[in-house]
């Protein structure tokens, strides 16, 4: 496995937001995104067993991980991994282009958080829609929204595909005013989660590691 970093920090997304966890963030993506914000993820990295990965977890103590990237699901040995994460808490991190058949998840602590890619991110036409049926309750599916547009399509997307998991909205920092988003949202009486990203609020945008 390919590993660009493994730090500790606090979740800045999804339900798990705010509480501290161990971000393994591997290297590699098949996608490229106008908005991506890990590019230096797209070749940088070290080779890794799951066995060393586990090892690295385990010295920073917590005990729920986030599996980033990149794109994790490209990891041919992630069912490995997973297995010694058994009693971990654990999300992956995953872009919405690769099909979640080649992982299934039966331990409930494992989660998926599903990125689905808006048209302002180039990449939309890639997302697999099929696998919205592989979700279960316990798993999250993420927009990540930098104007109107990209909200409609969502919006359409959920009123099609969503069946099973936890829906949130992330406003593109800097790019999107968060009270009109929040307006939308109310207005067309989604359930539907607002959420910034968190960790580019303390730290600010670029800084990598957290």
């Amino acid at each position: 496995m390919k590993v660009n970093e493994i730090f500790l920090s606090i979740q800045g997304e999804s339900m798990s937001a705010g509480f501290p966890t161990v971000f393994v963030r591997f290297t590699g993506c098949n996608l490229r995104c106008s908005y991506c914000d890990t590019k230096y993820a797209y070749n940088e990295g070290r080779d890794m067993t799951p066995s060393e990965i586990f090892e690295e977890i385990k010295k920073l103590h917590y005990k729920r991980v986030c599996l980033t990237g990149g794109e994790p699901l490209l990891q041919k040995e992630m069912g490995e991994l997973m297995a010694l994460l058994n009693d971990y808490i654990v999300t992956i991190e995953t872009n919405g282009s690769v099909d979640l058949e080649s992982l299934i998840l039966k331990n409930p602590k494992h989660s998926y958080v599903m990125d689905m890619k808006v048209p302002s991110s180039g990449c939309s036409d890639q997302m697999l829609f099929d696998n919205f049926d592989l979700l279960r309750e316990q798993d999250e599916i993420k927009f990540v929204i930098g104007d109107r547009v990209d909200y409609e399509w969502a919006k359409g997307l959920i009123s099609n595909y969503h069946r099973k998991g936890n829906i949130t909205f992330s406003p593109i920092y800097e790019k999107i005013d968060y009270s009109t988003m929040v307006r939308w949202i109310l207005e067309d009486r989604l359930d539907v989660r607002f959420q910034v990203q968190l960790h580019k609020v303390i730290w600010g945008p670029d800084k990598t590691g957290v």
